[in-house]
């Protein structure tokens, strides 16, 4: 049996936008700041929530601990949202990135920082982020809430909404929607194709319009 996860994984996440506005939805999209470090790169899942924040009185050990909390934590089959609180240092690099991923986790997005990326890109793990640094966590950020909503931009997160993340960027579904949202996707998306090859015939875009009630 297709799980949710993998019925959202394969649709896009404007049709998921659309669907969600004619629902009366707004505040759904992540800004556009942030977004995968590979083009190409796809997430979709269930969100699992952290913040956190900077802390220079923090030990090394300390923020290493803290770290090591958040990835013991984080629960396979979800999608890591973290929003840092800060725009100065990385929060994924290779090796947390390598043990989310054999944890079964399906990925991580972040209102800031990602390193390594090379290597994080070897690996195939899904990272959506703000931007690139060397800079890391130690002696310098704390996790300081887990599985509580989160704001990224004018969005908040719940755990347990339901995030796609694909090339144009991440859309988040409020939990107790995702299943319809899902099947209207899926109607829309097959709406399209039917659309799409009338056009590709040469149907006039007014008649298709008027004839698929989309565009």
């Amino acid at each position: 049996m297709t799980t949710l996860t993998e019925r959202l994984a394969g649709c896009y996440s404007g049709a998921v936008h659309d669907v969600l506005r004619l629902m009366g939805y707004e505040h759904i999209v992540l800004p556009p700041s942030i977004k995968a470090i590979a083009p190409g790169t796809r997430l979709a899942g269930p969100a699992w929530t952290v913040s956190g924040h900077i802390d220079r009185t923090r030990t090394r050990d300390q923020t290493l601990l803290g770290w090591c909390t958040l990835l013991s934590k984080a629960p396979s089959g979800h999608v890591v949202v973290c929003q840092p609180n800060n725009h100065e240092v990385a929060l994924m690099g290779e090796l947390s990135a390598q043990t989310l991923q054999a944890r079964g986790v399906l990925g991580y997005v972040v209102d800031g920082g990602s390193r390594d990326t090379d290597l994080v890109l070897a690996q195939g793990f899904p990272v959506f982020c703000a931007f690139l640094t060397p800079a890391d966590i130690v002696e310098r950020w704390i996790p300081d809430r887990f599985s509580e909503p989160v704001t990224i931009g004018t969005c908040t997160i719940t755990t347990g909404d339901y995030l796609l993340g694909d090339r144009d960027g991440v859309v988040v579904i409020p939990a107790a929607i995702v299943d319809e949202v899902v099947a209207r996707t899926e109607e829309v998306v097959a709406t399209e194709s039917k659309m799409r090859r009338a056009l590709v015939s040469g149907m006039d875009p007014v008649e298709a319009y008027r004839t698929y009630g989309k565009f």
